[in-house]
């Protein structure tokens, strides 16, 4: 796989003046949740509009899943709209991605950025188009969670074509989670969670020779477990070229056993080298990664370097 794979739809990087649209294919938001995000992406020369739907709700869904994939659709093949943000994640991606208009996608191509639940569409993105995509922080904004460190890495995923490096932090609570080695593939996955769900369906992504992400929030030791030991009796893991592993966020229970351990018992075995301490996904300083770009893991010098997910 080169830096250039011709296979790989890359969308233009973002520029000042270009439309974002923000879009709700999960869960619920309300405005005041997006106004920072808003202020946010304005402060970097973007025109974010809210896509007609972005605010509905049905229960745990931002509206019926007909309306949800409508905004995708309208996202997809307005060409004035130049980037798709998701305004958070929750649960419901799946209940549209085989509504997306995947022609609209592959003939105009947008960078989509969004994580947690987001990766199911990101999956079928890749599935459909093979689209790059990012990795990072919805437009439903928390400064607590995601301070200025977090807003310049995903400014810089989504608005320059430098590559990405992203180091491995002490503080981390899967930092002591490690084999060492050094390993190249194209970066493939997000939340643990949906990617086990994408198991047995369209989207489920071959992993062979990509360089696995995951990261999971407010999920026991247990039931990390039984989602790792899931994809390794299903193959999933099988010819995988390394393991990044993000952030295990609220991931404690009763027992003894800790998500460091699981994951260490799960993943360590492998074959493969294993780098945790990232800070992506659902904890505080997450940062941004291009997904579905090549991505060099590093466990000598604590790192992930990726190629940009824009051109």
């Amino acid at each position: 796989m080169t830096a250039d794979d011709p296979s790989v739809l890359r969308p233009p990087v973002l520029r000042e003046g270009d439309t974002v649209m923000l879009v709700s294919p999960s869960g619920p938001t309300r405005p005041e949740r997006v106004a920072r995000g808003i202020e946010l992406l304005t402060g970097w020369g973007l025109r974010p509009v809210v896509a007609p739907h972005a605010y509905a709700r049905r229960g745990y869904l931002a509206g019926e899943d007909a309306l949800r994939a409508a905004d995708l659709n309208t996202a997809f093949a307005d060409p004035q709209v130049r980037g798709v943000i998701c305004t958070r994640g929750g649960y419901g991606a799946q209940r549209v991605v085989d509504l997306i208009d995947m022609a609209a996608v592959r003939r105009d191509p947008k960078v989509v950025a969004g994580f947690s639940d987001i990766t199911a569409l990101q999956f079928a993105l890749w599935r459909g188009a093979r689209l790059a995509g990012v990795h990072g922080p919805g437009a439903a904004w928390v400064d607590e969670r995601t301070p200025l460190r977090s807003a310049q890495s995903l400014h810089a995923a989504l608005m320059t074509t430098a590559p990405v490096t992203v180091s491995a932090v002490p503080e981390e609570t899967t930092y002591p989670v490690r084999v060492p080695g050094r390993a190249v593939g194209r970066l493939i996955g997000g939340n643990l969670c949906l990617i086990t769900a994408t198991l047995g369906t369209p989207d489920m992504p071959d992993l062979t020779g990509a360089v696995l992400l995951v990261e999971e929030v407010q999920e026991p030791p247990y039931k990390v477990d039984r989602m790792l030991t899931h994809l390794r009796r299903a193959g999933a893991l099988d010819g995988l070229a390394a393991v990044a592993v993000g952030q295990f966020t609220d991931c404690a229970d009763g027992w003894d056993t800790t998500v460091v351990d699981v994951l260490t018992d799960r993943l360590g075995d492998l074959g493969v080298p294993v780098l945790g301490g990232l800070p992506i996904g659902h904890g505080p300083g997450q940062l941004t990664v291009p997904v579905h770009t090549r991505a060099t893991l590093d466990t000598t010098t604590g790192t992930l370097t990726l190629t940009p997910a824009v051109r």
